[in-house]
């Protein structure tokens, strides 16, 4: 519920952005392989797409909301021990900052086609780093939970990378067409179309 919640929220702001966003990039996308006559793969399409929305949302996340009841950390655990397991503030604040980076994991392990869990910490860990010091210097917190938080999300991204890709390369040939990813990519689309629209109409 908290969850869908939050999710509601950043809709209700950012779908005007996503829509702009989304008529710009695929119009210069469309007219970039058609002027260069090369093949449309829609399953890559729509992870491409899908990284940019995420970026947006995560930009949204991480600048607009409001943290006014709290302060700096500097200490590590002193606030993902302060909430209790199951509480509200639990869900948001612990489960939430490794949630919003799990896809960042897997993207960013798709992209660079990471092999060790070196980089995408390091990788991670850069970016955690980076949006703690914008919040800090725009009048928001810092919190060194945030980037324990946000790395254990970062690998779970990454092992998600790891086993769908292993399942893959065991998978026989003939499953490994271009048309099945994109039937597969339509079915998540779809499924994920049902989930948020069921979310908003709530």
């Amino acid at each position: 519920m908290i969850f869908s919640n939050n999710i509601r929220a950043i809709l209700t702001e950012m779908w005007p952005t996503i829509l702009l966003v989304s008529v710009v990039c695929f119009s210069m996308r469309i007219y970039y392989l058609i002027s260069n006559k090369q093949k449309l793969y829609l399953y890559k399409e729509l992870i491409n797409y899908f990284f940019i929305v995420y970026i947006l949302c995560l930009f949204y996340v991480v600048t607009f909301q409001d943290v006014s009841w709290s302060s700096s950390n500097f200490t590590p655990f002193k606030e993902i021990l302060r909430y209790n397991i199951g509480s509200k503030m639990f869900y948001k604040n612990v489960l939430g900052n490794m949630v919003m980076f799990v896809p960042f994991g897997f993207f960013v392990s798709y992209f660079l086609k990471l092999k060790k869990i070196y980089f995408i910490n390091v990788l991670t860990i850069i970016t955690s780093v980076t949006i703690e010091i914008t919040q800090l210097l725009i009048g928001r917190v810092f919190d060194v939970d945030d980037l324990l938080l946000n790395l254990v999300g970062g690998i779970a991204g990454y092992l998600i990378y790891k086993l769908i890709k292993k399942i893959n390369d065991k998978l026989p040939n003939f499953l490994k067409k271009t048309y099945i990813y994109n039937i597969i990519m339509m079915l998540l689309v779809g499924g994920l179309i049902f989930y948020i629209v069921k979310v908003v109409m709530v």
